[in-house]
């Protein structure tokens, strides 16, 4: 029996410390919950950080629309990521080295994921200074969902960026050009997939064109002075 003077407590009489809550991030989530319902699929809260909300393709535009009524009017980013383990492994690896073992796995990191391709993008609130990263899984045989440029207009040129770089679909853009490559140019150079030829023929410059630190420079420079004297003044 503990007295209620007594200040001691022991481990087993310890009562867990509970976690700090975070209200407006939970009320985004709360709020996403009910607008979407099953289409809201993971979510990742850090309390008083951040927020990652993943969503099914088929409620992408209409997760825009909720939390631009919401406050989210401030258009960070759009993009996408390949999570396929590059199989040309890395373009820093010493080409003198045996190639190091890899895992094949994909993983598709905070709030998860199911497929290959995922579409990213990030809103804010500047004024509850809160901002939140949606994710959305795209299938490989099917790599089209609806753009956002009704939306926000700043998702214009991200959108054409990712379709260029990954060759993702968005349907009910307006202009979906390259702004990079030549309009003839065949595949997509952000999938992991894409060989990088210049880095085959010429490994990654950091490995292979190692130029000497200036200080060295001056080493050498200030020995070989000094070696040039002595041999003059012996002569």
């Amino acid at each position: 029996m503990v007295r209620l003077s007594d200040t001691g407590t022991s481990e087993t009489d310890a009562a867990p410390k509970a976690l700090p809550g975070d209200g407006l991030r939970e009320g985004i989530v709360d709020l996403l919950r009910n607008a979407l319902g099953e289409g809201l699929v993971d979510t990742h809260l850090v309390p008083n950080d951040d927020l990652w909300v993943r969503v099914d393709r088929s409620v992408w535009r209409h997760t825009g629309e909720v939390l631009a009524a919401d406050g989210f009017d401030y258009f960070c980013f759009l993009s996408a990521i390949d999570w396929l383990p590059s199989p040309w492994g890395r373009g820093e690896d010493d080409p003198d080295d045996p190639p190091p073992e890899r895992s094949t796995e994909i993983v598709q990191g905070v709030a998860g994921g199911e497929t290959r391709f995922q579409l990213l993008a990030r809103l804010n609130d500047v004024r509850r200074h809160v901002g939140v990263t949606l994710k959305c899984d795209l299938p490989d045989d099917d790599l089209v969902v609806d753009s956002w440029v009704p939306l926000f207009a700043g998702a214009n040129w991200h959108e054409r960026e990712t379709h260029e770089m990954f060759g993702i679909g968005f349907a009910g853009h307006p202009d979906l050009r390259n702004m990079y490559l030549p309009g003839d140019f065949e595949g997509y150079p952000l999938r992991k997939d894409f060989p990088l030829l210049a880095r085959m023929v010429k490994p990654w410059p950091g490995i292979v064109d190692v130029e000497p630190m200036p200080a060295l420079e001056e080493e050498e420079e200030t020995d070989t002075a000094e070696g040039d004297t002595k041999g003059d003044e012996s002569s």
